[in-house]
């Protein structure tokens, strides 16, 4: 998908210049050495690589549009110094599988297709090297190149997913704890488990509006990632406490509403997946994630815009 947004609006840093109303793009210098000609180039998800490559050997310095560096990075264009961004490889996309191969599957044991069950405990591997591992992986790389949203949404996930496996290995005695007859297939540790862990998932609901609000500024499949995880922690605490107040009948059906949720989430994340390894091979076409980061004006080009 090409970008509607006019290279007009880009501004280039390494020239020390700052025009009132612009908006701060990602540069890349090479306004030193054989190539340079002292001038700005600007790049869009429209030029194929070969066009990409001239520019690169005869601009000043090159940019990108808001809207492709939100859909490779998940966050608003942001000036950093340095050439982070140009030394290492984009973190965001480790991140994202990561999350993915932990969610699709956990999505479908709540649902219980094909008799599947047991809360997902048939993946704790997966939650460790995947969600865990990866997400931890891609927060750090994103810390790195200096952005802070997905640095801190990937970090506090890959948190969320060592420990949801941690909790479901006997080792930690998560469930045990709760017995005070040594048994811990009594009731009592049963309902005193489920109503403490019905908390997290609240905790992690809040923590999803929050990001829900903040990806308003990233584009419209990250806020419904979001809108959707919300919903499912939510049906998740309400599947917990149901089942202690007996009614089994309303748990079981939140938690298939909880998978359903979590599946549709995990739809949005593939989706965004698809675009972003599309967009960093720089693909001929590619697919759209409903850019939203010129539609909420960051508070810096407000203060641009009144200072016209």
């Amino acid at each position: 998908m090409a970008s509607t947004i006019s290279p007009t609006l880009e501004k280039d840093f390494s020239s020390g210049n700052s025009t009132p109303g612009h908006i701060p793009s990602f540069n890349l210098d090479y306004q030193t050495g054989p190539y340079s000609n002292g001038y700005h180039q600007h790049l869009d998800a429209s030029h194929d690589s070969e066009t990409a490559l001239r520019k690169m050997r005869t601009a000043g310095s090159i940019s990108i549009t808001p809207e492709l560096f939100e859909k490779l990075y998940l966050s608003p264009q942001n000036k950093v110094h340095g050439d982070l961004r140009k030394t290492f490889g984009n973190p965001t996309p480790l991140a994202i599988i990561g999350f993915l191969i932990c969610l699709t599957p956990l999505s479908i044991c709540l649902m219980g297709w094909r008799g599947s069950g047991g809360s997902g405990a048939s993946g704790t591997g997966t939650y460790y090297f995947f969600g865990g591992l990866l997400m931890t992986i891609g927060s750090l790389g994103e810390f790195i190149i200096g952005n802070t949203f997905p640095f801190v949404v990937f970090g506090s996930f890959g948190a969320f997913w060592l420990g949801w496996a941690a909790t479901l290995q006997p080792f930690y005695n998560a469930y045990g704890a709760y017995s005070t007859t040594g048994d811990v297939a009594d009731g009592l540790t049963t309902i005193g488990f489920r109503s403490s862990y019905a908390f997290f998932f609240l905790a992690m609901g809040m923590l999803c509006f929050i990001y829900m609000i903040c990806a308003l500024r990233t584009n419209i499949v990250f806020f419904l990632i979001f809108l959707t995880l919300l919903l499912t922690f939510v049906l998740l605490a309400a599947t917990y406490w149901h089942a202690n107040n007996g009614n089994m009948s309303m748990s079981h059906s939140c938690q298939v509403a909880a998978g359903a949720c979590a599946f549709v989430a995990s739809l949005c994340g593939w989706w965004m997946f698809t675009a972003i390894m599309l967009a960093s091979l720089d693909f001929p076409f590619s697919l759209p994630v409903g850019d939203l980061s010129g539609v909420i004006k960051g508070a810096s080009q407000k203060r641009a815009d009144e200072n016209v």
